[in-house]
């Protein structure tokens, strides 16, 4: 029977425990899910490093926006994955492009070199790529694991057929790893459809806000926010297990 791997997107430590308890096999922490994610704090990075029993990848993304970064934005990135060596973590996703959309090989080979001895997960910079099958030879060259992809589409499951070429180029090379857009409903259709064995998701869930008193001249900003759920995390485990056994 075939396994697949089940890594979630956090944004704090409170979801990476979360996904934990839920049964998910590896997080990628971060911050900002509503810009598409940036690197989280030390304090955050911290204490998930020491509560958690599962593999730990963090986002090396200095801001929102494109995947194009100056010298400085460059420094900031090398200077978070120092963080994640010094503190433990097991793995870091990285990605650049140039203004061409093509992957930056200098600063990724850069990137890289710093990881060391760190996995690494090459992140959906690539669906911003102008030519994914060129994209992927480069990450291959720079000895990234895996890459996290929705096949350049606005979700997984309509990048499919996409994400199917990818994992037949990809062969025993590189993972390619679904992301974007799963749920219970879907991943195990992803997962068959595409041949992907890792997975990526969110299930996330909006938090209320414990406030009692509310000023009425703030009424327009949000209280609320979203949060990895347990529950979510055990049913896509459970559609993944249950669902890809189907004919």
């Amino acid at each position: 029977m075939m396994t697949y791997l089940l890594e979630i997107a956090c944004n704090s430590a409170a979801s990476a425990l979360a996904a934990q308890q839920g049964g998910a096999d590896r997080v990628e922490l971060f911050e900002n899910l509503e810009q598409g994610g940036t690197t989280p704090s030390y304090g955050t990075l911290a204490v998930a490093r020491d509560r958690l029993s599962i593999p730990l990848f963090v986002l090396i993304r200095p801001r929102p926006g494109d995947f194009v970064y100056d010298t400085l934005e460059r420094d900031i990135m090398l200077r978070d994955i120092e963080t994640c060596r010094r503190l433990g973590c097991d793995g870091v996703v990285i990605g650049a492009l140039n203004s061409a959309g093509d992957i930056d090989l200098p600063l990724c080979r850069e990137l890289v070199a710093a990881a060391g001895p760190l996995g690494i997960t090459f992140h959906r910079a690539f669906d911003a790529a102008r030519d994914l099958p060129a994209a992927l030879e480069d990450v291959v060259s720079l000895g990234c694991q895996r890459i996290l992809s929705s096949g350049g589409a606005a979700s997984a499951s309509e990048g499919s057929a996409m994400l199917a070429q990818l994992v037949r180029q990809a062969g025993a090379r590189i993972q390619i790893m679904a992301g974007a857009g799963l749920n219970a409903q879907n991943i195990a259709r992803v997962a068959k459809h595409s041949g992907c064995r890792q997975l990526h998701a969110s299930a996330k869930a909006v938090r209320s806000s414990s406030m009692r008193f509310q000023n009425p001249a703030l009424i327009g900003l949000q209280n609320d926010w979203t949060q990895t759920d347990a529950e979510r995390v055990a049913a896509l485990r459970q559609a993944l297990e249950i669902g890809v056994q189907l004919p």
